[in-house]
């Protein structure tokens, strides 16, 4: 999963990174290099902090700019979260054969570390593959 921003020169030290597709997330670097860390930074705390208070999570449209790439964990809470759609945890843990918590640690992109046979038992529940598996 990957966001592009975009990154512009103000003044003699700062460089400024925007999301177009997160306008919730900017940051700055005093230098390209160190913006680009920061966006990653901000890009993966803003996406966090959606997951947990059960926000929308933007489609990543925006191709120009910069790209970044979103830490693997987050992305699969992400697309997790995506296809689970309507349907609560409990009703997917049921379907999956795993425990309502078990679920839910799936979902939360600090404890999120599923082994391929849970994303066995997920791709057949949602009928879909995650993350190229």
């Amino acid at each position: 999963m990957t966001y592009n921003c975009d990154i512009t020169k103000e003044g003699e030290t700062m460089y400024v990174v925007r999301f177009p597709d997160m306008p919730n997330v900017m940051t700055f670097g005093f230098s390209r290099s160190h913006a680009l860390e920061m966006a990653k930074e901000a890009l993966e705390g803003v996406l966090e902090v959606d997951l947990d208070h059960a926000l929308k999570i933007p489609e990543p449209k925006y191709k120009g700019g910069q790209s970044i790439e979103v830490s693997p964990k987050i992305a699969f809470a992400v697309e997790l979260r995506k296809a689970r759609a309507t349907r609560s945890q409990r009703e997917v843990a049921e379907a999956s054969g795993m425990t309502y918590q078990q679920y839910q640690r799936l979902e939360n992109p600090k404890k999120t570390n599923p082994t391929l046979e849970t994303l066995y038992r997920l791709q057949k529940v949602f009928n879909r593959k995650f993350l190229a598996i």
